[in-house]
C-alpha cells in the first residue's frame, strides 16, 4: 500500500500538475480542456457538476485556495472561472470552466467546497447576471437591490435610468426570536462611521450584549474599475487607475498586479535594474501601509488619537516622502510601466539614498516605540489578545490571505511562494503567528516592517553599486499591445492586504475583453462573522479594524 498521498500523485517529477491525473480524478464531468497562461491545467466542465469537481479537486488534489472567481459572457455564452491553487505551492494552479447557456444562464454553486465562493459569485450575478444554484444567499453585493439589469452584461443599457428605494431594514435572524424570552436588537454600524474604516455598513443583530449576526454590507464605493480597465488600452490607459483600488498607501503594490498580468499575457520581460527598483519601491508601499493599519487600529481599540495614530502618521509621512522622491507623487504614484518603471532614481542618487538609510536606520527605535505603547499596553491585550478568533481553516476556506492568514499561522506569502520581482534573490522572512487573534494580526503586520525594511536595505545596496551602462528601466514595448485572442491568464502579487490579483482575457484588440481584479480586501472581508459571532460590540470593532481593509479596493 503506497504511503502517497492522492495530491501528491497529481504532480509530475518537476513539481507541476500532472494535467493527465487531474483528467483521470474527474473523469466524464470534463467536456473540454482550455489553455491559460498561469494555470498547468484548465478544464471545462458541466454547470451542474461543478459542487462535485470543487470537492474532488480540493479533497483529492489538494487545491485548498479559490484565489478568485472570474464571470463573463461571450456571445454565444456565459461562463464562471474557479481559479485554484494551493496554500503550499501557489505555483500549481488549476483553472475550472464553467459555460452556462445565453437562454437560461444558471450554474451549480461552488459554495459547498469554498466558502469564498459566496461573495464571488454574488458580484458573477450582481454584475454579469449568472444564477448560482444552491448558492446560500444569492443576491446583490455591490449594487442596490432594486437595481434593474447587469452592468457587465453584453445588452446592459447604460442609459436606461434607475430607480432606487429605500427598504424597510429587518432582524435577519427575527423569526429564531419571536419567544418572550428573547432579547434581540438590530443594530446599524455605518456606514458613516469612523471605526467602519471608509463606507462600509455592519448590519449586526445582538443578542443581550453579544454579537448573535454580522452581515457586512459592501457597495457604497462601487466605482466601475473593471468596466474602465476594460475600456481602455493596456499600454497607455489602465495603468493609472491600480493607484485607486487600495488608495491610502499601497498603490505601487497595485500597479504590480496589473503589470504582471499584463507582462505575462504580452510575453514581455522586465530588465534586472527595473526589478530592483520596483522591488524596493513595492516594500516602501508596505511599510506606509502597515504604519496606517497599526495607527488607526490602536485609534479603534483604545482611542489613543494623539500618541499613537500620530505617531504612526509621522512615521508613513517620511516613506510618502521618499515614495515622492522617487515618483513624484504622494500617493497616486503611476510609476510602473509594462516592462519596467517610468523613470529612474532622483538625482543626486546619493541624496535619495541617505534619506532612505537614515529612514531605516530609525525604523527600529520607531518600532521599539511602538511595542513599547502598543503590543506591550495592558488595555491593548485586554481587547486583542483571544478576541477576532479566526482558525486556519476557516480563514483557507474563505481564501484569506496577507496578514490575516498569516496571523492565523498559515504560511503563505506570494514574494516567497510565486517569486516575482527581485524577491528570491533577496534575504528575508515570511512572518506568521499561531495565535489566530486580533493581537497576532498586529504582530505580523509589525514585524513585516521589519522584514520590509531588510529587503529595502538590501535593493539600495544593489542600486548604489549598479553599473550606469547596465541602468536599463524599461524593456522595448511596443506601442500597441494586441495579445491574441482568446488569450487568459490570472496573475497575483503580495499587495499590504494579501493576495491582489488581476484576470485579463485578450480579444485581439489592444483593450482587455475581460479584467478581473481579485481584491484581497474583498475576500478577507468575508471573514468578519466568522470572527464576531459570540463576541461584543467592541470586539466586532476590533475584528473589523485588524482585517485592515480599505473600501475602494473591496468595491472597486
Amino acid at each position: 500500500m503506497s504511503l502517497e498521498k492522492p495530491s501528491e500523485r497529481m504532480v509530475t517529477a518537476e513539481g507541476d500538475v500532472d494535467g493527465d491525473a487531474i483528467l483521470e480524478l474527474l473523469g466524464d464531468k470534463v467536456l473540454d480542456t482550455e489553455e491559460h497562461l498561469n494555470a498547468d491545467q484548465s478544464v471545462v466542465v458541466r454547470p451542474d457538476e461543478v459542487e462535485e469537481t470543487l470537492l474532488a479537486l480540493r479533497d483529492e488534489a489538494g487545491f485548498d485556495h479559490c484565489s478568485c472567481v472570474t464571470a463573463q459572457e461571450y456571445e454565444d455564452r456565459y461562463e464562471s472561472i474557479y481559479h485554484l491553487k494551493k496554500f503550499d505551492d501557489p505555483t500549481q494552479e488549476v483553472s475550472v470552466v464553467v459555460p452556462a447557456s445565453k437562454d437560461n444562464p444558471v450554474s451549480q454553486s461552488g459554495n459547498a467546497a469554498y466558502r469564498t465562493a459566496d461573495w464571488h459569485e454574488r458580484e458573477a450575478y450582481d454584475l454579469v447576471g449568472i444564477n448560482y444554484e444552491n448558492h446560500p444567499d444569492l443576491r446583490r453585493i455591490l449594487l442596490p437591490q432594486t437595481w434593474q439589469g447587469h452592468p457587465l452584461g453584453m445588452d446592459y443599457d447604460q442609459d436606461r435610468p434607475q430607480i432606487v428605494t429605500l427598504g424597510e431594514w429587518d432582524n435577519p435572524i427575527r423569526d429564531d426570536h419571536l419567544d418572550e424570552e428573547s432579547d434581540t436588537m438590530f443594530l446599524n454600524i455605518g456606514p458613516h462611521h469612523p471605526a467602519t474604516h471608509g463606507v462600509l455598513h455592519v448590519k449586526t443583530v445582538l443578542d443581550g450584549e453579544q454579537v448573535a449576526d454580522v452581515d457586512p454590507d459592501i457597495g457604497y464605493l462601487h466605482r466601475c474599475e473593471e468596466q474602465m480597465c476594460q475600456q481602455g488600452t493596456y499600454r497607455h490607459q489602465i495603468m493609472p487607475y491600480p493607484d485607486r483600488w487600495d488608495y491610502v498607501s499601497a498603490g505601487i503594490l497595485n500597479e504590480w498586479a496589473y503589470a504582471r498580468a499584463a507582462e505575462d499575457l504580452a510575453d514581455i520581460e522586465v530588465p534586472e535594474y527595473a526589478q530592483v527598483i520596483r522591488t524596493m519601491s513595492a516594500e516602501l508601499c508596505r511599510i506606509a501601509a502597515h504604519m496606517l493599519a497599526l495607527g488607526t487600529f490602536a485609534l479603534d481599540v483604545y482611542g489613543d488619537f494623539t500618541a499613537i495614530f500620530q505617531y504612526a502618521f509621522r512615521d508613513r509621512e517620511v516613506v510618502q516622502n521618499i515614495l515622492e522622491d522617487l515618483t513624484g507623487q504622494r500617493m497616486m504614484f503611476n510609476y510602473f510601466r509594462l516592462g519596467g518603471v517610468a523613470w529612474d532614481l532622483p538625482e543626486p542618487r546619493e541624496e535619495f539614498f541617505e534619506k532612505t538609510r537614515d529612514f531605516l536606520e530609525d525604523l527600529p527605535g520607531k518600532l521599539e516605540e511602538y511595542h513599547d505603547m502598543i503590543t506591550s499596553n495592558e488595555i491593548f491585550q485586554l481587547r486583542c489578545i483571544d478576541t477576532g478568533y479566526l482558525d486556519p481553516e476557516t480563514a483557507k476556506s474563505y481564501g484569506a490571505t496577507g496578514p490575516v492568514a498569516r496571523g492565523s499561522g498559515i504560511d503563505y506569502d506570494l514574494r516567497r511562494d510565486d517569486p516575482y520581482g527581485y524577491y528570491d534573490e533577496l534575504d528575508w522572512d515570511v512572518i506568521t503567528e499561531d495565535g489566530c487573534d486580533n493581537y497576532s494580526r498586529v504582530l505580523v503586520r509589525m514585524r513585516e516592517v521589519e522584514e520590509s525594511a531588510k529587503i529595502i536595505e538590501q535593493c539600495v545596496d544593489l542600486l548604489e553599486e549598479w553599473p550606469e551602462d547596465d541602468r536599463t528601466i524599461q524593456s522595448n514595448v511596443p506601442r500597441t499591445l494586441k495579445p491574441e485572442d482568446d488569450t487568459e491568464t490570472y496573475r497575483a502579487v503580495e499587495g499590504a492586504k494579501g493576495e491582489l490579483g488581476i484576470y485579463i482575457r485578450a480579444d485581439g484588440t489592444d483593450k482587455p475583453a475581460r479584467f478581473k481584479i481579485r481584491s484581497p480586501c474583498f475576500s478577507n472581508l468575508q471573514t468578519l462573522p466568522e470572527m464576531a459571532q459570540g463576541e461584543y460590540i467592541p470586539d466586532l470593532v476590533a475584528a473589523l479594524g485588524s482585517l485592515d481593509i480599505v473600501l475602494g479596493e473591496v468595491d472597486r
